[in-house]
C-alpha cells in the first residue's frame, strides 16, 4: 500500500517545474521562519533536499546566517541508522552520498548526540493530517526519532499535493507534530492537547 502511495506522489511531484518548486518552497519557508519553534531553536536538524522536494538550502542558509547550529542526517545503509552531523558550510562540507543525497564528506563528518537537537525537519513523500507519513522506504527516521528527546518538535515540510486522506500505519510509525504546506499550517492534536 505504502509503495503505491509513494509511487503516485513521487510521479505527481516530478510534474512540478523548478519555478513552482521554488515558489511553493518559498511560501513554506515563510511560514516556518515565523514560527516560535523555529526562531527559538538553536540546534536544528534537517535534510538536504534533492529532486522535487521542498527546498531546504534557503533554510540552512538562514540558520547559518543567524549563527544557529545546523545538523544533517547521514544514512548508514548497513544498519539503516542515521548519524547526526553538524554542517558548517553548505558549499564546503557536502558531497553526493547514499541514494544520491548530499551528505557530509568524510573530513566534514562531525557527529553529535541527537538529544541536543531542539527542532527536527522530517522528510517524507506523503502525509496525512494525523501527522503520519510515507517515507522513502528505508525506515531510517522511524528508527531515529525515538533517540530525540520528547520535547523536540517534529515538523514536516510538504507540497499540498503530498497530503493524502490516510497513511497506512504500523506500530513503528511515529507521527510528526506539524506539517507546513504552501497553503496551510497543520498542528496535529495530541491526545493530551
Amino acid at each position: 500500500m505504502k509503495k503505491e502511495i509513494r509511487k503516485k506522489i513521487l510521479q505527481l511531484k516530478e510534474s512540478l517545474s523548478e519555478q513552482e518548486i521554488q515558489k511553493k518552497s518559498s511560501a513554506i519557508f515563510n511560514t516556518l521562519s515565523n514560527m516560535k519553534l523555529y526562531t527559538n531553536a538553536n540546534n536544528v536538524m534537517l535534510y538536504v533536499s534533492f529532486g522535487s522536494e521542498v527546498l531546504t538550502k534557503p533554510i540552512i542558509d538562514d540558520l547559518l546566517q543567524q549563527g544557529k547550529r545546523v545538523f544533517v542526517p547521514v544514512a548508514v545503509p548497513k544498519t539503516k541508522e542515521l548519524i547526526v552531523s553538524e554542517l558548517k558550510s553548505f558549499e564546503d562540507d557536502l558531497e553526493i552520498g547514499h541514494f544520491g543525497v548530499m551528505e557530509p564528506k568524510k573530513d566534514a563528518l562531525r557527529p553529535v548526540d541527537p538529544t541536543i537537537i531542539d527542532l527536527i525537519v522530517v522528510p517524507g513523500v506523503a502525509f496525512d493530517k494525523e501527522g503520519y507519513r510515507v517515507g522513502y522506504g528505508g525506515g531510517y527516521y522511524d528508527r531515529f526519532i525515538p533517540r530525540l528527546t520528547d520535547q523536540t518538535p517534529k515538523v514536516s515540510l510538504a507540497f499540498e499535493m503530498q497530503l493524502i486522506d490516510k497513511v497506512p500505519t504500523d506500530k513503528y510509525d511515529i507521527p510528526v507534530e506539524y506539517i507546513i504546506t504552501e497553503k496551510q499550517f497543520i498542528k496535529i492534536k495530541k491526545d493530551n492537547d
